[in-house]
C-alpha cells in the first residue's frame, strides 16, 4: 500500500477537518502570527548596523519584500496543493518523502515548538511586569498559555480562529492607536538623509547583511497558513490571498512604525534603548501609557502563540495520514474535528521546552535552519513547474522565475551568515535536521514502502 493509498484510506475512516477559514480568518492568522515582540525591541539593534534612517527602513523594506516573494512562490504551491500540511506537501511533491519528513520532524522537535515555548516565555516575562509576579509564577503563566490555547484549538478550529480574530484585531488596532500617538506628539523632524548617530558613521554592507539577518526573523511565521489550507473554504482563492494580503499588511506596519519612532526619539536614544516602543511611548504621553504599551504587547504574543498552536498540529497530522509521521499523530477527534493527539503532543513538548528554560540557546541555533526549508519550497516552484507542467496552477508567481529565484538567493546569503557567524551553533542545527535521518530509515520508510502486488 504505497502513500496516497494510505491517505485516502485514512481519510474515509476518519471525519475530515472542518472547512471554515474565510479569507479575513486567514489573513487574521498570517498578521497574528507574523507579528510578535519583534516590532517592539529589534529596532535599536537595527539602528546600532545602520546609521541613516534611510537605510532602516531600506532594510525594513527589503525583508519585507522578500517575505511577499516567499509567500508569492508558497501561493502557486498551496493553489495547487490545497491540502494540510503546506510546505511539507510541496517538499514531498517536488522532492520526494525524506525532505517533507525532516521538516515535519524538525518543526516538532525545536523549530515550531521551539517558537511556541519562546514566545509563551516572552508572554509570561511581560506579564510578570504589568502584574508583578515572581519567576515561579511567570513560569506558571507561560506554560498555562501553551496548555490553554491548545485546549482552545483542540475544541475546533472555530473557536481557534475566533480568538485569532479577536485579538488579530485588538492588536492592529492598538499599533494603529500607538503609531497615531506618536505622531500627533513628536517634535523630530523625519530626516531620511540624516545619520542615526552624532558619529554620522558610514553605511556598509555588512551592517546591512546584519540587520537584513534581524529583520527576517521579525517577519517569521508568514508561512504558517499553509498548514492550514485544508480547512479553508475556498483554498485556492484564499490561501494565495492572505499570503499576499497578510505579508504586504505588516510590511506597511513595520515601516510606519518605524517612522512613528523616528518622529518621537533621537537616533542614539532608539540605539540605546532596549526596548524601543516602551520608551517612545513612555516619552509621548507619560508612564501609564508604556504601561498600557505593555498591554499590547501580552495581546500580540498571545496572537503569535495562537497562531502557531492551530497551525502546527495540522502538519504532523497530515504527514501521519500519509504514513510518513508516527500514525499516533493521525487520530483525529470525532467530535470537534481537530487533530487532537498531534494538537496534545505539539502542547505536552513545547510546554516541556518553556519549562526547561535550558533549550533557548539550541533553538535559537536552530530557527535558521527552517529558512532552508523555506527556499527549498521556494525552489520548488521552479521544479514542479518542469516535472508537472500540465498541472493546474489556479495561482501563477508573477514575474517567474524571477521572484522565487529572489527568494532563494536571500535564504542562501541568510544560511552562509549565520554559518560564518555561528559556525557551531550552525552545525547544531543542521545536526538537528539531520537526527531525523535514522528515525525515517529505521520506523518509517518501512512502514510507507509499497507492499509487492
Amino acid at each position: 500500500m504505497d502513500a496516497a493509498v494510505k491517505l485516502s484510506t485514512a481519510t474515509a475512516a476518519s471525519p475530515a477537518l472542518r472547512k471554515e477559514l474565510n479569507l479575513f480568518d486567514a489573513v487574521a492568522l498570517v498578521v497574528g502570527t507574523i507579528i510578535g515582540s519583534g516590532i517592539f525591541l529589534i529596532p535599536s539593534s537595527i539602528a546600532t548596523q545602520l546609521h541613516a534612517l534611510w537605510a532602516v527602513l531600506l532594510v525594513w523594506g527589503v525583508g519585507g519584500l522578500l517575505t511577499v516573494c516567499g509567500a508569492l512562490s508558497l501561493a502557486e504551491l498551496g493553489a495547487m496543493y490545497p491540502a494540510a500540511g503546506g510546505i511539507c506537501t510541496y517538499l514531498r511533491q517536488a522532492y520526494g518523502p525524506v525532505p517533507a519528513f525532516l521538516y515535519a520532524w524538525s518543526l516538532l522537535l525545536m523549530i515550531h515548538t521551539g517558537s511556541i515555548a519562546a514566545v509563551s516565555i516572552g508572554f509570561g516575562l511581560y506579564a510578570g511586569q504589568v502584574f508583578a509576579l515572581g519567576p515561579v509564577a511567570q513560569k506558571a503563566v507561560c506554560i498555562g498559555c501553551i496548555l490553554g490555547l491548545t485546549a482552545i484549538n483542540y475544541l475546533g478550529i472555530r473557536s481557534g480562529k475566533w480568538v485569532q480574530n479577536l485579538i488579530v484585531v485588538a492588536k492592529v488596532g492598538g499599533l494603529a492607536g500607538m503609531m497615531l500617538l506618536l505622531f500627533a506628539t513628536g517634535t523630530r523632524p523625519i530626516h531620511l538623509l540624516a545619520p542615526a548617530s552624532g558619529g554620522g558613521h558610514a553605511f556598509t554592507a555588512a551592517g546591512f547583511g546584519v540587520a537584513l539577518v534581524a529583520v527576517l526573523f521579525a517577519y517569521e511565521g508568514w508561512h504558517v497558513i499553509s498548514f492550514a489550507a485544508a480547512e479553508m473554504k475556498q483554498p485556492k482563492r484564499v490561501l494565495p490571498h492572505s499570503l499576499l494580503l497578510g505579508s504586504t499588511l505588516v510590511l506597511a506596519i513595520y515601516i510606519v512604525a518605524n517612522l512613528a519612532y523616528y518622529h518621537v526619539m533621537t537616533p542614539a536614544q532608539i540605539q540605546a534603548s532596549p526596548a524601543v516602543a516602551a520608551q517612545a511611548v513612555g516619552i509621548a504621553s507619560g508612564p501609564w501609557a508604556a504601561k498600557a504599551l505593555s498591554l499590547l504587547i501580552l495581546a500580540s504574543l498571545l496572537g503569535c502563540i495562537n497562531g502557531l498552536v492551530l497551525t502546527g498540529g495540522r502538519v504532523y497530522y497530515a504527514m501521519a495520514v500519509e504514513g510518513l509521521f508516527p500514525h499516533g499523530f493521525g487520530r483525529m477527534s470525532a467530535q470537534h474535528r481537530t487533530p487532537a493527539a498531534a494538537l496534545l503532543a505539539q502542547g505536552v513538548w513545547a510546554s516541556l521546552l518553556a519549562a526547561s528554560g535550558s533549550y533557548e540557546s539550541l533553538f535559537t541555533d536552530v530557527i535558521f535552519t527552517g529558512w532552508i526549508f523555506y527556499g527549498l519550497s521556494a525552489a520548488a516552484v521552479i521544479v514542479l513547474r518542469r516535472r508537472q507542467p500540465e498541472r493546474e496552477r489556479p495561482f501563477a508567481v508573477p514575474w517567474y522565475p524571477w521572484v522565487p529565484l529572489l527568494f532563494c538567493v536571500a535564504v542562501v546569503g541568510l544560511t552562509v551568515t549565520t554559518i560564518v557567524a555561528r559556525p557551531l551553533g550552525a552545525l547544531f542545527g543542521l545536526a538537528l535536521i539531520a537526527s531525523g535521518l535514522p528515525v525515517y530509515y529505521a520506523f518509517i520508510k518501512p512502514r510507507s514502502a509499497p507492499t509487492p502486488s
